[in-house]
């Protein structure tokens, strides 16, 4: 009996382990989508009070003081791999860091939270397309659940009709963002075995910031500096403790775990957690065609994300 047991064990154990890194790795996602969901909120606070590069660089300053004390001495060992590995650390940076965060804040400017949404949707097929051309095998199962979120996106973000949404100048900016987000994703895929998690994000946070500096210096020239109110610390401190230390460790290591094209599929949740938000924190009414978006929205999500039947 006891041999058996010991028997059954081992070959039930790789399924359930393969199930708790898939479980593991679709929670990550959906954490750092949720963080991110509010930080547009954030942006369109700061539009108005903060230049777009400055919100970008201070967001990064205080990412980098958040993680600091958990990675920097581990990236310091590592800085021979670093090294070796310079280019794509290098690349990584300037997707995620340095430009994406900078062109979303641009966007943010002139055009509104919905269509900047319905633009990012953009990202997570773009995700797919990635993986698919590194020789990623996506399945019906998955593209079909990444349609149907699709969907539901673009009928939430346009109230059900295609013609209520209002394009602006701005949403180039946006389109640009998404294209940035979903390269930077594809990249994670590939990020070298011998940097860990944390010495790879801190790496890139540093070299991000580094980058914007002229940038930053450019903008305090012309535009200005801002002045530090509770309006403008509270969301910096939101945008770059939870939607840049915490939200980039959790989405990274959800790619490493489940592929951006699975963890891209979660990503279409962030439209449905911004109407959550909004009816939490502004008591914003959800209509019924929102609820039937949002039901696509999340059908899709599971139906791309479940496992294969084995």
């Amino acid at each position: 009996m006891a041999v058996l047991d010991r028997t059954r064990t081992h070959s039930v154990t790789p399924t359930a382990a393969r199930k708790g890194v898939t479980g593991l790795g679709i929670a990550l996602a959906a954490a750092a989508t949720v963080l991110w969901s509010g930080s547009f909120v954030a942006v369109r606070a700061l539009h108005d009070s903060v230049p777009p590069v400055q919100h970008a660089f201070w967001r990064w300053v205080i990412a980098l003081v958040a993680v600091a004390p958990f990675a920097a001495r581990e990236a310091w060992r590592q800085r021979a791999p670093v090294r070796r590995h310079l280019g794509h650390v290098l690349l990584a940076a300037l997707l995620g860091v340095t430009v994406y965060n900078t062109l979303v804040n641009q966007a943010g400017v002139s055009t509104s939270a919905g269509n900047m949404g319905m633009i990012m949707a953009a990202s997570p097929v773009l995700m797919a397309v990635y993986e698919r051309i590194g020789g990623v095998r996506l399945g019906a199962r998955r593209v079909a659940g990444m349609l149907i979120a699709c969907t539901g996106v673009v009928l939430l973000v346009s109230k059900g009709s295609l013609s209520a949404v209002d394009f602006t100048a701005g949403d180039l900016w946006m389109i640009a963002a998404a294209t940035c987000f979903a390269s930077y994703s594809a990249l994670l895929r590939r990020r070298p075995a011998e940097l860990t998690g944390l010495t790879f994000l801190f790496t890139i946070f540093v070299l991000g910031t580094v980058m914007l500096l002229p940038a930053y210096a450019l903008s305090v020239r012309t535009q200005g500096t801002f002045t530090p109110t509770p309006a403008t610390i509270g969301p910096l401190l939101y945008v770059g403790v939870a939607s840049s230390a915490v939200a980039f460790f959790a989405w990274n290591k959800a790619i490493s775990l489940i592929g951006a094209a699975r963890a891209g599929t979660v990503y279409y949740l962030q439209p449905v957690c911004v109407a959550a938000l909004s009816y939490l924190l502004l008591a914003e009414r959800t209509t019924w065609t929102q609820l039937l978006c949002m039901t696509l929205i999340l059908g899709g999500v599971v139906l791309g994300t479940a496992a294969r039947a084995r």
